[in-house]
């Protein structure tokens, strides 16, 4: 029970600063918004901020593994990942855009996530961001 509510907490704080950051970087094309939201990510995932998003695909996953609560979380940072490519396609970093749709595949695959989903913390941005 414990761990649950800890784990719901951690959720909360991860939603509140991504759901800023993702605002700033769809809605206003803002690089320092959206590396915030890739900040929040690595964190929420326990990882070094300058390598966690630099991962393949796979090796992302792999260190999601490796933290133990990946299944609980996986649904979160596949959209906060996918939110992002489109962010970064839009503001003309095709590489970064790719990286971040790959990354957030392989979560969902992984972690078997339905592709694009949103999660219900989400649901009031990604309106506002649609």
């Amino acid at each position: 029970m414990l761990q649950h509510d800890y784990l719901l907490e951690i959720i909360s704080q991860f939603v509140d600063v991504a759901t800023a950051a993702l605002r700033g970087a769809v809605m206003d094309g803002d690089v320092k918004s959206a590396g915030q939201a890739e900040d929040a990510i690595a964190g929420l995932l326990d990882l070094d901020p300058e390598v966690a998003l630099q991962l393949s695909p796979d090796s992302l996953v792999t260190m999601m593994l490796l933290s133990g609560v990946a299944d609980s979380l996986a649904g979160y940072v596949a959209y906060t990942l996918r939110r992002l490519s489109g962010a970064y396609a839009d503001m003309g970093r095709a590489a970064l855009a790719e990286l971040r749709l790959a990354q957030a595949r392989a979560v969902e695959e992984s972690f078997g996530c339905e592709p694009g989903a949103v999660p219900e913390e989400f649901a009031s941005l990604d309106a506002e961001l649609s």
